[in-house]
């Protein structure tokens, strides 16, 4: 394995300042056929439903991941990898990503927070890779610490490289969660937000309980800077990994909140998670109804309509088309129900 120095890294100054991206949000289109881009392309592309993390340090919890089946994989740098083993566990995952078989599921890595100190070893071992496709950020306070990662890629990643790894920013702090809207939108790679509810709440001086309701605005600050910008959104992680209840209940909530998907940090939790943030079928098909009927009406130029005696608008259609979206990426069958276009009618 070979580690990129060079004097450009030595200090952050070095630099030069990254434009900060400019990201609207995800406006409706329509035509006669129908949709045309209704869906945040971060959903569309690929599932993230569990992001499994994976010490770095562990050569056989490393080998082990290649057969999980997580949407994401996360080999870590950070929390789990005593500040003795940091070094041995750089060439650990750089190896772990160069050899890896997963076709399935992407391949990611926390590096440690911008100001530790390790985060340039970190960057320097991880971006020569083929097989990067994701960093994850921890402990992001502002847009400075996703920039500086932005900065890293463009001038270590090979070149081909440089636009393929994307940006996942973990927030963590009460400070994290008031800059959540400039973190959002700090780079074009940006694709995901994550929620850490231990540190969160240990920043806070809060105290965790089972009904997570200390944690209720952060959660939905996720969620909504994630909507607004079209990003994906994680939740928290299970602590309970051995009560499968807890973590159905935990999965269920976070997907009404609107979380695309969930921390793991057992592979037992992988298949609840990953099955629980798939649509509802009964979701699925009506969903699907709705399309059927926005096309139609669409097509004899008529807006809001009735579908099962309920009044069907944009907003209605924008959520059927999430939910189908995210049905094809999950791997789910698309049932054709027919739709009876005299049951409902023009509002």
């Amino acid at each position: 394995m070979r580690f990129i120095f060079s004097s450009v890294l030595a200090a952050r100054s070095s630099f030069p300042p990254r434009h900060q991206a400019t990201i609207s949000p995800i406006w409706m289109t329509t035509t006669r056929r129908g949709i045309a881009s209704l869906t945040p392309n971060a959903i569309v592309s690929r599932p993230r439903r569990a992001l499994f993390y994976v010490p770095g340090s562990d050569e056989r919890k490393l080998k082990k991941s290649q057969s999980v089946g997580a949407d994401c994989v996360v080999f870590d740098l950070e929390d789990s990898v005593s500040l003795n083993k940091k070094s041995t566990a750089r060439y650990m995952v750089y190896d772990a990503l160069e050899d890896s078989k997963m076709e399935n599921s992407e391949k990611a890595v926390r590096i440690n927070a911008v100001g530790t100190g390790l985060e340039l070893d970190d960057l320097n071992a991880i971006l020569s890779s083929k097989q990067l496709e994701a960093i994850v950020i921890p402990k992001v306070q502002s847009a400075n610490d996703v920039n500086f990662v932005a900065r890293m890629i463009d001038a270590v990643a090979l070149e081909s490289r440089r636009d393929k790894i994307q940006l996942i920013a973990s927030v963590e702090s009460a400070l994290g969660i008031m800059n959540i809207q400039e973190i959002a939108t700090a780079d074009p790679r940006m694709d995901a937000l994550i929620f850490a509810a231990e540190d969160y709440c240990a920043d806070l001086g809060l105290i965790r309980t089972k009904s997570r309701k200390e944690m209720l605005f952060a959660r939905q600050m996720i969620v909504n800077a994630a909507s607004a910008y079209g990003l994906q959104s994680l939740d928290l992680v299970c602590v309970d990994f051995k009560d499968p209840e807890v973590l159905k209940d935990e999965c269920k909530e976070g997907r009404e909140f609107g979380f695309s998907g969930k921390q793991a940090i057992h592979p037992a939790q992988i298949d609840t998670i990953q099955e629980m943030f798939l649509p509802d079928p009964n979701d699925l098909e009506r969903a699907v109804k709705i399309l059927q009927g926005f096309e139609h009406y669409t097509a004899k130029g008529v807006g809001a309509f009735q579908l099962d005696g309920k009044m069907i608008d944009m907003p209605v259609v924008k959520w059927a088309d999430k939910v189908v979206s995210k049905a094809k990426v999950g791997g789910m069958e698309i049932p054709k129900p027919e739709l009876d276009v005299n049951a409902g009618g023009e509002k």
